[in-house]
């Protein structure tokens, strides 16, 4: 039981650091060396990790982990939905556009469609999204019922840059306004050079949020005009993936 439960705890930690070697593993996991190294062979074995491009000594996770957790959570049925939508946000904006999906109290990106300007956003799949310090995440929020943002309040708002929000009531008050105009924004509140727009995507009940859809740009690139059309584009393109879900649950 215990071989199992390094191998999972080594997973994890892969997947949060990747690329990273046997030593920092050890470290990071308080682990002997040779237990973590065990772990990393049972996954290697497995298909979960690859030895990482150039680095044959660090691990990264294959691909294998994300189709699991699609089909987990039945992100595969909303990704077949939302993809085409995303591609013709992608089209209209050339900017990077990803989906997200909240899960146990985290903003997961699930997909990433990248613009073809050489300056772009670039984010792994599988990122866990801070929920009140990206677009994503304020969205979902917004979208969720009073009592799921408290809760996510309650547990303390960390501070990633200088312009990340760390009130409360600050928060609360932002939420407000994401709910009134329909979309969310980030202006360097994870990542200096990370802003977005993003809104929620409502589920076929018509009331929860099941997915957030974002047009990402480097801080140098987003304007108030720009924040403002990409705010409009991106509110329509997750309308109409709900309401293509709602069609095909057959609402």
């Amino acid at each position: 039981m215990q071989n199992v439960l390094n191998a999972l705890r080594t997973l994890e930690e892969v997947a949060a650091r990747q690329p990273i070697g046997v030593a920092d593993l050890a470290r990071a996991l308080d682990l002997p060396k040779s237990s973590v190294q065990r772990a990393l062979v049972t996954l290697h074995t497995a298909g979960w990790i690859r030895q990482a491009t150039g680095t044959p000594t660090r691990w990264a996770v294959t691909t294998k982990a994300l189709h699991v957790g699609r089909s987990a959570t039945g992100e595969l049925g909303l990704r077949d939905i939302a993809v085409p939508v995303m591609e013709e946000l992608r089209r209209e904006t050339d900017e990077t556009v990803h989906l997200a999906v909240p899960e146990g109290g985290r903003i997961v990106l699930i997909e990433r469609l990248e613009t073809s300007r050489p300056v772009r956003i670039v984010l792994p799949l599988g990122q866990n999204l801070p929920a009140h310090a990206s677009a994503n995440g304020k969205a979902v929020l917004a979208a969720s019922p009073a009592e799921a943002a408290e809760r996510y309040i309650a547990d303390g708002l960390a501070r990633f840059t200088d312009a990340s929000i760390t009130d409360p009531g600050r928060l609360r008050a932002e939420l407000a306004e994401i709910r009134a105009r329909g979309y969310a924004t980030n202006s360097g509140e994870w990542r200096d050079d990370v802003s977005a727009v993003a809104a929620a995507v409502i589920g076929a009940d018509g009331t929860t949020p099941v997915a957030s859809i974002s047009v990402n740009v480097p801080s140098s690139r987003m304007t108030d005009t720009s924040r403002a059309a990409l705010g409009a584009a991106v509110r329509e393109a997750a309308d109409r993936v709900g309401k293509l879900l709602g069609r095909a649950a057959g609402l």
